[in-house]
């Protein structure tokens, strides 16, 4: 199974303030563990909301793009990971070991082909695999 495991945002995270050289040797000998364990598939922090925007959508025309900042520091996203794990309790093992001092993370599983039963017809696996073969994404169903 894969997850994305979702670095909550801190006031400081929001505040751009960039993580010690001690955090990003924990972090990098983290993610290392993580590949030679063979789970990490991706991972990157973001830059803070104030750098970025949202698109609303109303309706079939209607679009907003709304500047960041944004209010609600608990519900934004400081960084992200794709983990590959045999479950859900082995992709909490992992996320414990994370060497935060701080902070939340949110573990969520991605759905994969099967997930979607009898709804995604060959017409539209066939679709997704020529998607993907263009923008050079592994197929998961390769890395499970």
């Amino acid at each position: 199974m894969r997850v994305m495991v979702i670095v909550k945002a801190t006031k400081e995270s929001e505040a751009g303030i960039l993580p010690s050289e001690q955090i990003l040797t924990e972090m990098g000998s983290y993610n290392e563990e993580l590949s030679k364990a063979g789970k990490l598939l991706a991972g990157e922090g973001l830059q803070a909301s104030s750098k970025g925007v949202r698109v609303k959508f109303s309706g079939a025309n209607q679009r907003t793009v709304i500047d960041g900042p944004f209010a609600e520091t608990k519900e934004l996203i400081a960084g992200f990971w794709l983990w590959h794990c045999q479950s859900l309790a082995e992709a909490i093992e992992w996320a414990k070991r994370a060497p935060f001092q701080e902070g939340e993370v949110e573990i969520r599983p991605l759905f994969e082909t099967e997930d979607f039963g009898e709804a995604l017809t060959a017409e539209l696996l066939a679709r997704e695999e020529r998607l993907r073969a263009q923008s050079k994404r592994p197929d998961p169903r390769l890395t499970q």
